[in-house]
């Protein structure tokens, strides 16, 4: 199977080494020239082209599966449109009117399109309550990935991601040296971000429809990529100071992190969103973690941590 990955960074870099080391054939795009050589390096081929830019996509060949996983970068709303509407709908026209479109795309998302439940479970059933002008756009581009693709004959289909952790990104300080605002947090690990999709690229059910043919696994669905434990933050940051051996750290409640009076209108919303996501569906899709929680995600991290200041 040929994957195109658009936009190869964090977990896009993972999942065409996941992707290669099973026999496929991933091809890494970037926007500009800073990872290319990150993607060379991984194994796999890799093209400059701008998503938003249907002449660029040219340069990327014919596909199988399309993995949409460009980031607006940490910008507003504004850029993120650009990219996750825009430039979707540009990758869908630009691979769907070729003379082999691909069969599959997989647009990752954000759980953060939920926005509050007060701690609440939510899983793919529940409906989108996103909080601020970045959420959404991210629940316009699920629409799009589900509704616009199959236009084309493309199998739509949203992975849905927690907070993204694994090296590089584990963040030990922020936690270990407070203070802690209160809520829950919802975490997968880069390696199952990564593993989830290829697995459902990879995966199809030999299950016959009434017409005869083979039904893809969560075609044009939604999957929530969240491993198995959603935990409170201050819980989190107590068990990892426990396990780097050092004093918990100081916590403060939502109210007292709110009357600091230093954040956007965008970040008081996102400290007031609760919520705890179920990844039911993709276990019941046969889906098995590496990392099922965060206390074997963030193994490694604390024992570099511990050899650091032994």
């Amino acid at each position: 199977m040929r994957v195109a990955i658009l936009g190869c960074g964090y977990v896009g870099l993972e999942l065409g080494r996941q992707l290669h080391e099973t026999g496929h054939e991933p091809i890494g795009v970037r926007r500009s020239s800073d990872g290319l050589d990150a993607i060379e390096d991984a194994g796999f081929e890799a093209v400059q082209a701008d998503v938003t830019d249907a002449t660029d996509l040219e340069s990327v060949p014919d596909v199988d599966a399309l993995v949409f996983a460009a980031s607006s970068g940490g910008r507003g709303a504004d850029a993120a449109r650009r990219v996750y509407v825009d430039g979707l709908e540009t990758a869908i026209e630009a691979f769907g009117s070729r003379a082999n479109p691909p069969a599959h795309l997989v647009y990752t998302s954000s759980t953060g399109v939920h926005g509050d439940h007060d701690g609440d479970w939510v899983d793919e059933e529940t409906p989108l309550e996103p909080t601020t002008e970045k959420t959404e756009v991210l629940a316009e581009a699920e629409r799009i990935a589900r509704e616009y693709a199959p236009e084309y004959g493309i199998d739509g289909i949203v992975a849905r991601y927690a907070g993204l952790y694994g090296p590089d990104r584990y963040r030990l300080e922020r936690y270990l040296e407070g203070p802690v605002t209160a809520g829950y947090l919802n975490m997968v690990h880069r390696d199952d971000a990564a593993g989830a999709v290829r697995f459902l690229l990879e995966e199809r059910t030999e299950k016959e429809s009434e017409v005869g043919e083979e039904e893809d696994v969560a075609r044009d669905e939604v999957v929530q990529v969240v491993d198995d434990e959603p935990v409170s933050k201050w819980a989190f940051a107590d068990w990892l100071a426990e396990e780097c051996s050092v004093d918990r750290p100081p916590k403060r409640t939502k109210a007292e992190r709110l009357e600091t009076g230093d954040l956007s209108d965008a970040a008081e919303r996102r400290i007031l969103t609760s919520k705890r996501c179920s990844n039911d569906r993709l276990r019941a899709l046969g889906y098995e973690f590496s990392y099922p929680t965060f206390r074997e995600g963030y193994r490694a991290a604390i024992e570099s941590y511990r050899s650091a200041v032994c």
